[in-house]
C-alpha cells in the first residue's frame, strides 16, 4: 500500500513538472524591422541618348530605407531617395516608394530578393523649366548580406521605375543601382 502511494505521488509530481514543458519551442519573434541608408546612381530618363545633350544622363544621391519582416514570406519595404549629385543645370529627382518585398533564394548569409513598389517621383527640370510630382511604379531586386545579427550589407539593389503619366503621352523610365547598410532595430 505504501509503495502504491509513493508511486502515485511520484506520478503526480512528474505530471506537475511536465506541465511546465507545454510551451512551444519555436516561439521566436517573427517581426523584425531594419533601418538603413544607401548611395544610388540613376539614369533619370532611360534613353540611350540623353534628352538634354551628352553627359546629362546620370544622377547620384543618397537615400534611406526600412524593411519590415512580418514573417519570412510577408515583408514590406519603404524607401526615399534624393538624387542631387551630378545634376545637369539643376535637374534632380526624388523617389518615395513603398511595397512588398519577396525573398527569392538564400545562400549562406546572403539573401536574394525581389520587390514591387508604388509611390511618388518628384522631378525638377533643368534650365529652370519647372518641376512636378508624378506616380512612380518600381520593380527590382538585389542581394542583402548579413554581416552580424544586427548589421546587413545591401550588396546590390537594382531598380527599374515607370512614371506612366510623366507628361501628356509620355512615360519616363528611370533606372539605377544602390549599395548600402542596414541596422536591425528589433
Amino acid at each position: 500500500m505504501r509503495r502504491s502511494v509513493i508511486v502515485l505521488f511520484l506520478f503526480l509530481l512528474a505530471g506537475t513538472s511536465a506541465r511546465a514543458q507545454v510551451t512551444e519551442t519555436a516561439t521566436a519573434r517573427q517581426l523584425t524591422i531594419s533601418v538603413g541608408g544607401f548611395g544610388s546612381g540613376f539614369n533619370p530618363n532611360n534613353n540611350s541618348h540623353p534628352v538634354y545633350g551628352p553627359g546629362t544622363n546620370h544622377l547620384g544621391g543618397l537615400g534611406t530605407y526600412v524593411d519590415i519582416h512580418f514573417t519570412h514570406w510577408i515583408q514590406l519595404e519603404g524607401e526615399a531617395r534624393w538624387l542631387r549629385f551630378f545634376e545637369y543645370d539643376g535637374e534632380h529627382q526624388d523617389h518615395y516608394l513603398i511595397g512588398p518585398r519577396v525573398p527569392i533564394y538564400r545562400f549562406g548569409r546572403a539573401q536574394a530578393y525581389g520587390k514591387a513598389m508604388i509611390g511618388l517621383g518628384k522631378m525638377t527640370f533643368p534650365h529652370g523649366y519647372g518641376y512636378g510630382t508624378f506616380t512612380a511604379l518600381a520593380f527590382g531586386g538585389g542581394i542583402d548580406y548579413r554581416l552580424s545579427r544586427k548589421l546587413t550589407l545591401r550588396a546590390v539593389d537594382f531598380e527599374f521605375q515607370d512614371w506612366p503619366n510623366f507628361l501628356p503621352d509620355t512615360t519616363l523610365r528611370p533606372y539605377g543601382i544602390s549599395v548600402g547598410m542596414a541596422y536591425r532595430v528589433f
